[in-house]
């Protein structure tokens, strides 16, 4: 299973988590997403395409870091 990590920008609290979970399982609905909300990352498992995941973190109001080291 393909698994990427990517930075988010300005997801501060637990509020800002839930509503980039949110935004990324409603266009990623299969994969897996774990949130590590002090460090900023969002790490995906399964296949997905970078563009929907930039998208949806834009659109839930947070800046792409893109991807994690």
């Amino acid at each position: 299973m393909t698994t990427q990590t990517y930075r988010v920008e300005g997801m501060t609290c637990d509020g800002c988590a839930k509503a980039v979970r949110r935004a990324l399982g409603t266009r990623l609905p299969e994969a897996g997403i774990e949130i590590d909300r002090p460090a900023g990352l969002v790490t995906i498992a399964g296949a997905h395409d970078e563009a929907v995941v930039r998208e949806a973190i834009d659109d839930a109001g947070y800046d792409f870091g893109g991807k994690a080291a």
